[in-house]
């Protein structure tokens, strides 16, 4: 195959310098021009029209119409994000189109952001930002007109202890916390062995006054003894395991929660019910939530977790965790999302690793060239 002949169609722009490279080495590279994500009939015109690579987002349905379209000549598709919840896995199987992910490079981007909300709606730093742009500071008061929770020191329950559950409990861990780890599917005694390692050598160090633990519990302990959630788990519904995680988080286990705890999640948004999760708020189960993912994205205006009477205890933000420079757009696979976009896509188009889909780092559905 001439690199020269070969076309690639994205959704999206993924950056100058991931585009480029694809350019340099030859490719014929389309992008779809506008920050929205083009109509489905556009996606099956283009690869009607024969292209062999796909660059798609979590935004683009990608199914039986879109592989039938590219039938003799869709090659591959290559997602520039972890999740591929947008990707019919069976119909891609049936086709025999691999898809690619961009998994690992935005683990330490996404948990630092996890860190980051949870430290944004516990020390109320938007309520104290918009009181002095409103001009409505008064004088200094040591407990008026609100105070913030510290985090230093609490407990944290981190819900799905993969790459980004981990990263998490090492942030946690330097903030002198205690971590009760969760996970439907696998347990990681080693990485816990590891963490109480360095915990216990922080205490022996005087690094920290108290002697910090990690330990793996149930669903249950989880909740109820945790000042703080964090969810990292995948989206997993009813009927395709036997561990499923759409709404995990439920009006029965948000009144599971302690009342002065706070939910954070940047894992999938139907992992939350959000409207359990507003009345949660709003009577006061819980203490707050910070959210960047959501049942539907954009999250529509007349959401629940917009109501003005949650302003100070749920915070909101643009599916932006791993919205970090290096981490979206720079070039290189080992860093960037873009850059692993663009390799996944030419390790099945230069049938890199002999050819062999089932031995790419980034394909996904592996199982169907085995």
């Amino acid at each position: 195959m001439k690199k020269e002949k070969v076309r690639v169609f994205a959704t999206c722009h993924i950056g100058d310098p991931a585009e480029q490279k694809l350019r340099d080495q030859g490719y014929q590279l389309e992008v779809y021009p506008n920050p929205e994500p083009p109509p489905k009939s556009l996606i099956v015109e283009k690869v009607r029209s024969g292209v062999d690579g796909l660059i798609t987002t979590l935004r683009d349905k990608i199914d039986a119409e879109v592989f039938e379209a590219g039938k003799g000549t869709l090659k591959v598709v290559a997602q520039i994000a972890v999740g591929f919840d947008n990707i019919n896995r069976t119909d891609a199987n049936r086709y025999k189109i691999p898809f690619t992910h961009t998994a690992d490079v935005l683990t330490e981007a996404t948990a630092e952001f996890a860190f980051f909300m949870l430290g944004a709606v516990t020390r109320r730093l938007w309520d104290s930002e918009k009181m002095v742009r409103e001009q409505k500071w008064g004088s200094w008061h040591p407990y008026l007109p609100f105070l913030g929770d510290e985090v230093t020191g609490k407990s944290i329950a981190v819900i799905g202890t993969g790459r980004i559950g981990q990263a998490m409990i090492k942030k946690c861990t330097g903030f002198d916390m205690n971590i009760l780890c969760y996970d439907p599917v696998f347990q990681d005694q080693k990485m816990i062995s590891a963490i109480q390692q360095v915990m216990d050598l922080r205490h022996q160090l005087r690094f920290t006054k108290d002697k910090n633990w990690i330990r793996y519990v149930d669903l249950q302990q989880a909740l109820s003894q945790a000042d703080f959630i964090s969810i990292h788990v995948p989206l997993v519904r009813e009927g395709e395991s036997g561990t499923p995680t759409f709404h995990l988080i439920n009006e029965k286990t948000l009144r599971s929660m302690r009342k002065d705890a706070y939910l954070i999640n940047t894992s999938r948004g139907p992992v939350v019910d959000e409207e359990a999760l507003a009345r949660a708020l709003k009577e006061r189960w819980i203490a707050g939530a910070a959210l960047d993912v959501f049942e539907r994205e954009p999250l529509p205006a007349d959401s629940p977790l917009l109501d003005s009477a949650l302003e100070d205890r749920c915070r909101v933000f643009h599916h932006f965790a791993s919205g970090a420079t290096i981490t979206r757009l720079s070039a290189d696979p080992e860093k960037g999302m873009a850059g692993r976009c663009v390799q996944g896509l030419m390790d099945v188009l230069e049938n890199n690793y002999g050819g062999d889909v089932a031995r790419m780092p980034y394909v996904v559905n592996k199982e169907a060239f085995k």
